[in-house]
């Protein structure tokens, strides 16, 4: 056992001899630019590709017409039924508690409204697929929080990020999976 330890002793010179050295640098260069090549080939997609554009419309209508707009009844079907948020602040909830907690806490109370804004330089949209089939994508960003009292200007309260996993089902987007994290005060 103790003379298996010492088997390849003999190589130990070679690990650190200049042409290993340079070998190596050569092999993580390659590798380096290999993933340079590829990076935009298997990452995000481009701002101006119909992907992006979809999802930041899905975007824009869960949080202008549902979260700003309290209009609920019309973002039901963008959420699927098993749909789970996770929140920093307060715990995770299925579909039935987020919408039950939109209205609750969100459009209850017209003089002391949240609204919300998206950072927009900050949304990033990465697809997902199977077999080379889109099947769903994952929406980065962030967002500010707003509260709107009355006629006054709007309060920021709230700065955080944004996770959605949007799943393509019979050709529609549906949110499966929210992330919403690192909530700061300004």
């Amino acid at each position: 056992m103790v003379r298996d330890v010492y088997r390849y002793t003999y190589l130990l010179p070679y690990f650190y001899t200049n042409q290993y050295i340079k070998m190596r640098n050569i092999y993580a260069l390659l590798l380096g630019i290999a993933f340079l090549i590829t990076q935009p080939l298997m990452g995000q997609s481009d701002s101006n590709s119909s992907l992006f554009l979809e999802l930041q419309a899905m975007d824009s209508l869960l949080f202008e017409v549902g979260f700003n707009g309290c209009r609920l009844d019309e973002i039901k079907d963008l959420v699927q039924e098993d749909m789970l948020f996770y929140h920093d602040k307060n715990g995770i909830q299925d579909k039935a508690t987020f919408l039950d907690n939109v209205s609750k806490y969100i459009c209850s109370n017209a003089e002391m409204k949240p609204i919300r804004k998206i950072v927009a330089e900050s949304l990033v949209v990465f697809p997902l697929y199977n077999n080379g089939v889109l099947y769903g994508a994952i929406q980065q960003g962030e967002h500010l929080f707003y509260i709107k009292e009355g006629k006054k200007a709007l309060r920021h309260t709230n700065t955080a990020k944004f996770t959605h996993t949007w799943l393509l089902e019979e050709d529609k987007w549906r949110l499966q999976q929210v992330l919403s994290y690192d909530h700061q005060e300004p």
